[in-house]
């Protein structure tokens, strides 16, 4: 697998405008996503809180070991 189709984390939840504004800037670079709704999977909250340090909000996006906190705004879950 190259480098490019390493998936970028995408943590969202559904109706979340910033996180469909960061889902249409990815697909527009071409970069290859997985999204994790938070809202369908509860499991995944405390991974999250960790990236986050503990704030309730997405999108959250994880790329190259980057972490980007709700870079454009974000919406609380």
């Amino acid at each position: 697998m190259s480098a490019s189709a390493v998936p970028v984390l995408l943590y969202m939840r559904a109706e979340c405008p910033h996180c469909d504004a960061m889902r249409t800037a990815l697909a527009v670079r071409g970069a290859v996503v997985r999204e994790i709704d938070v809202g369908r999977q509860p499991e995944v909250i405390p991974e999250l809180l960790k990236l986050t340090r503990g704030r309730r909000i997405v999108p959250v996006v994880v790329e190259r070991g980057r972490i980007d906190v709700a870079p454009a705004g974000g919406s609380s879950f």
